[in-house]
């Protein structure tokens, strides 16, 4: 995919509700919060955005919707998704869950859109070919799907003279399934922009949180991330010493490595200053050395940081 900048930013931790912020995040924002995050990415020519209508239920959708009217709709890269588990039986599920992202998002397209799970790869990917001919959607991706999933879903596309532009895959120090399975390498070979999402652990590697200072109690990413915060010690020491001595921080390295390994991470931003820390990242480069450090420590941590919603990627 063309004209895509080095990071998308995501929007999971925006708005309330099931599998909103406030759940997952243990946030609680609001646009007027949100709102000057979006004007200085958008400043920085970081206009890329990634959500989904079970994020908070359609509640992220409806924020960036409330930003997004307020600029020429060419200037943004608008990415949204299909969730089968929250289909329901009308005729064309698909079509209707679009429209429905169509109406929060307040635009009559969708940049990229994205089959959330691979709950029936042949069920839901037929449904994206009428709205791809009927330009609703411009690009489509599939989500959370191994490397079989993949390319039956590209072949379903291909009868009709589309295909997959985008996989958009859990991709981290601590969780490189994607890349041991070939899926990345399928990507670059067939000219498939992969998207890392939880690059940062939804925290947990940025640094900022250790044994001493924990993620938020009562948060999802707490149940998740805290009892193994010890083991990623040494490994965010590591990672802040590199970071050191590039004037970067350890949620910057996490990217740097993300990108290095030709993949574009997408960032969760809450604070102008995430937006601040994301546009610097391209210009730190980490040597292979340094990579092959990193990541020998993450091994070493045994960490298993596989969301309770992703497959097996075998």
């Amino acid at each position: 995919m063309n004209n895509l900048p080095s990071i998308a930013l995501g929007t999971w931790s925006w708005g309330i509700g099931a599998a909103g912020g406030d759940q997952v995040f243990g946030n609680n924002l609001t646009a007027e919060n949100l709102k000057p995050v979006f004007d200085e990415a958008q400043k920085a020519g970081l206009n890329l955005w990634d959500t989904a209508a079970v994020y908070g239920m359609g509640s992220s959708e409806t924020i960036l919707g409330e930003f997004v009217k307020r600029y020429p709709r060419q200037q943004i890269i608008l990415s949204t998704k299909f969730t089968p588990q929250i289909a329901d039986n009308s005729a064309n599920p698909v079509e209707k869950m679009l429209n429905e992202s169509l109406k929060r998002l307040g635009t009559n397209y969708i940049d990229i859109y994205w089959i959330h799970n691979p709950h029936d790869v042949e069920k839901w990917t037929p449904q994206l070919i009428p709205l791809l001919k009927s330009g609703k959607i411009k690009q489509v991706g599939v989500s959370n799907h191994n490397l079989d999933q993949i390319k039956q879903a590209n072949s379903i596309l291909a009868k009709e003279g589309f295909k997959i532009s985008a996989v958009q895959n859990h991709y981290s120090l601590l969780y490189r399934s994607s890349e041991e399975t070939g899926i990345i390498d399928y990507c670059s070979v067939n000219d498939i922009t992969f998207f890392a999402y939880m690059v940062l652990e939804q925290g947990a590697l940025t640094g900022k949180y250790n044994s001493q200072n924990p993620l938020p109690e009562g948060s999802g990413r707490a149940n998740s991330y805290n009892k193994v915060l010890p083991q990623l010690e040494e490994l965010t020491n590591a990672m802040k010493a590199i970071g050191e001595s590039k004037n970067a921080s350890v949620a910057q390295v996490a990217m740097a490595w993300a990108i290095a390994k030709k993949t574009l991470p997408i960032i969760g931003v809450t604070k102008v200053s995430q937006v601040e820390d994301a546009v610097m990242v391209s210009k730190i480069k980490l040597s292979p050395q340094e990579i092959k450090s990193i990541e020998s420590l993450a091994a070493k941590a045994g960490v298993d940081t596989r969301g309770s919603w992703e497959k097996a990627m075998v």
